[in-house]
């Protein structure tokens, strides 16, 4: 890859997406090729197929994706394992068909067993059976990083996966039911301090920005706090999932998008397993701190953060996922890349760009 390599960043408005964007622009890179849903969508095999036709991309981040936190895992299984392997093959499918010269597949460390040996080394895959709550999603990742490894090995190609930890950071998905943990977490505990501090333009202000099921800033007060209150948000506490001891670890995306670009730049399938290994797999990634938290602390690093003084109740009754999901890095480490930002530092960022913009209106 060089400067002058066309590079079409699918998912360029998501999380992810977006901070690689960035990055590659910051690092030189102005080819840059991006469309949003409503442009193309990546479930219609044709509609990808005609858009690589035209576009011809040297290189592909497929950084789009289906995603939620347990709730919506949960509930929406068919949606999680059907759309993520539709994505897949269409995206990986018309690279091989179009000769890219390299494609970067994002996934996720949820493709580990549910009892995996801590940390999580790339070899633990396929060891044991997996959580079930994110089990259609994780089968779904499999599949596409063992379709880069399988054209790899088949054609030649040069497709990297790499499997990112929990991320956050700018761009997030804030929405009460269908984000994953932190966002979702920081939100609640914001708007549970606003009410309980009367603060009535605060609470209009971020569902103007963000509506939660249908519900905006120009509803009465009444609509509101029924509707926070099917979240677990009250002027009293803020209910969270889950008994709060299950251990995270968390990454913020922009670092993501760096040891991205970095995999893109330096690193090839060829670097990602032993010269002679006789039976070539588990080439993927981790991507991560290394480092963990319980949920619970996390819960009051964030209180610390937004000033919230009231109680933090958490609901046993409600899955915990995975116990415990820290992945070993010493794999990335070899290759050349660390991270920098650690989560206490993180949620200040986090905390702030979210409040910076509440005059924004998103529709995820």
């Amino acid at each position: 890859m060089n400067k002058d390599s066309k590079i079409y960043v699918a998912g360029h408005r998501g999380l992810v997406g977006s901070a690689i964007w960035q990055n590659l622009l910051s690092k030189g890179y102005t080819r840059l090729v991006g469309r949003t849903h409503s442009e193309l969508d990546l479930l219609d095999p044709m509609a990808v197929r005609r858009f690589f036709d035209e576009e011809r991309p040297d290189c592909v981040v497929l950084a789009a994706a289906h995603v939620g936190g347990i709730m919506a895992n949960s509930r929406y299984r068919a949606d999680f394992i059907y759309q993520n392997l539709q994505i897949q093959q269409n995206v990986i499918g018309e690279s091989f068909r179009h000769d890219v010269e390299k494609l970067l597949f994002l996934g996720s460390t949820c493709i580990y067993p549910r009892d995996a040996a801590q940390p999580m080394r790339e070899d633990a895959l396929l060891t044991s059976p997996l959580e079930y709550t994110n089990e259609p999603y994780a089968i779904a990742k499999i599949a596409g990083l063992k379709m880069c490894e399988s054209f790899n090995l088949q054609y030649g190609t040069n497709y990297v996966a790499v499997m990112p930890t929990n991320l956050y950071g700018p761009q997030d998905n804030f929405h009460l039911e269908n984000s994953h943990v932190l966002p979702a977490m920081l939100r609640k505990i914001y708007l549970a301090h606003c009410l309980r501090r009367g603060d009535w333009d605060a609470v209009r202000r971020d569902l103007g920005c963000r509506p939660v099921e249908g519900v905006d800033g120009t509803a009465a007060e009444a609509d509101i706090i029924a509707v926070l209150g099917r979240y677990g948000i009250s002027a009293d506490e803020v209910r969270l999932w889950g008994t709060g001891r299950p251990l995270r670890e968390f990454l913020w995306s922009e670092e993501m998008a760096d040891a991205s670009v970095f995999v893109l730049e330096h690193v090839d399938f060829k670097d990602t397993y032993a010269p002679g290994t006789p039976d070539v797999r588990n080439c993927h990634i981790n991507v991560g701190t290394g480092k963990e938290i319980t949920i619970a602390r996390l819960a009051e690093l964030i209180a610390q953060e937004v000033g919230y003084e009231g109680r933090v109740a958490f609901d046993a009754s409600k899955p915990d996922g995975t116990m415990r999901k820290l992945t070993d890095v010493s794999k990335l480490h070899a290759l050349g890349w660390h991270h920098r930002i650690d989560i206490e530092e993180g949620v200040g960022r986090m905390f702030r760009w979210y409040t910076d913009n509440l005059d924004r209106r998103f529709t995820r």
